[in-house]
């Protein structure tokens, strides 16, 4: 009977397609009301949302709050950041794990009772993911002992606003590279499937969002190149703006223990590996930029 009945339906809706000139298609579900997700991005964000747009402060940070002042790098996909999250957690006050996409991690009142229970607390759905977020990251942070949490998941640079409203005492880096090296990196770990013209947009969108970030937000700026050339001169900058003393133990990451290099929550391939900081692949030449990257390129100072 219900092959029958779909039957039915297949040539009801033909034919009124044949008299009609239109097409009958099922509507698509709206949004799950819990998203999480802050903006458009290449990683399959959507538009800004109900809850994005809910996202406020927390009412007692005190309270509402177990993490104390992390640190968020944003940065596109294949821009050094895990290398910046090795040498960081090599660091006695720095717990820097994997990426945790802890912000694909939603929450939705499913009865009418919840959603009045938690608006009488005092909380929307946006108040309740940043408390759940909170407290998953700070139980990473707990269990490693250390003072200060940084992680660095590519797709935040997507809500990026969002998380410094989440933590209004959050520290930002903000870790560049030379466009045409980010997306060509990119293409290169998939190049059947990651042909090198969307390679560029993909990666493009990442830079995009990573500058409306550095427009928005206070931060400090790691150049990856400068990186790979100096990681003492460069990891001191860091130290100074997080306002914690260097360490030389940072520069030696292979010594320490960063969990496994797993694909899908960062580098995977034998140079991170190496556990010595290696030198970075040469720059591009101006005329080898695709054009689609060129405004980003002149943007962070590659052109000069």
């Amino acid at each position: 009977m219900p092959q029958k009945n779909s039957n039915l339906k297949q040539k009801a809706k033909t034919a009124f397609e044949s008299c009609t000139g239109l097409r009958v298609s099922r509507a698509r579900r709206p949004l799950n009301s819990g998203t999480g997700d802050g903006g458009s991005g290449a990683d399959g964000t959507q538009p800004v949302g109900r809850v994005a747009a809910m996202a406020r402060p927390p009412a007692r940070p005190e309270t509402d709050r177990l993490l104390r002042q992390p640190v968020f790098v944003l940065s596109p996909p294949r821009s050094g950041s895990t290398l910046l999250r090795v040498l960081l957690n090599s660091h006695s006050r720095l717990h820097s794990p994997h990426e945790t996409h802890f912000r694909r991690i939603t929450v939705k009142f499913t009865t009418e009772p919840a959603s009045q229970a938690m608006q009488a607390a005092g909380h929307n759905i946006a108040d309740v993911e940043h408390i759940l977020w909170d407290r998953l990251l700070h139980r990473e942070l707990a269990v490693s002992g250390k003072e200060f949490l940084v992680e660095k998941t590519p797709s935040n640079v997507f809500v990026a606003e969002r998380l410094a409203t989440a933590w209004p005492d959050a520290r930002f880096l903000f870790l560049i590279r030379h466009p045409y090296s980010i997306a060509r990196s990119w293409h290169e770990g998939a190049p059947e499937t990651r042909p090198m013209d969307e390679a560029v947009r993909h990666t493009r969108e990442f830079m995009q969002a990573l500058e409306q970030a550095r427009d928005a937000i206070p931060g400090h700026t790691v150049r990856y190149e400068d990186l790979t050339a100096d990681p003492e001169k460069t990891t001191r900058a860091v130290c100074d703006f997080l306002d914690i003393g260097w360490e030389p133990t940072m520069t030696e990451y292979g010594r320490h223990d960063h969990g496994d290099f797993a694909k899908g929550i960062g580098d995977w391939k034998d140079k991170i590996k190496t556990g010595t900081v290696q030198p970075g692949r040469p720059l591009p030449r101006p005329e080898e930029i695709p054009e689609g990257l060129r405004g980003m390129a002149g943007a962070w100072g590659y052109l000069d």
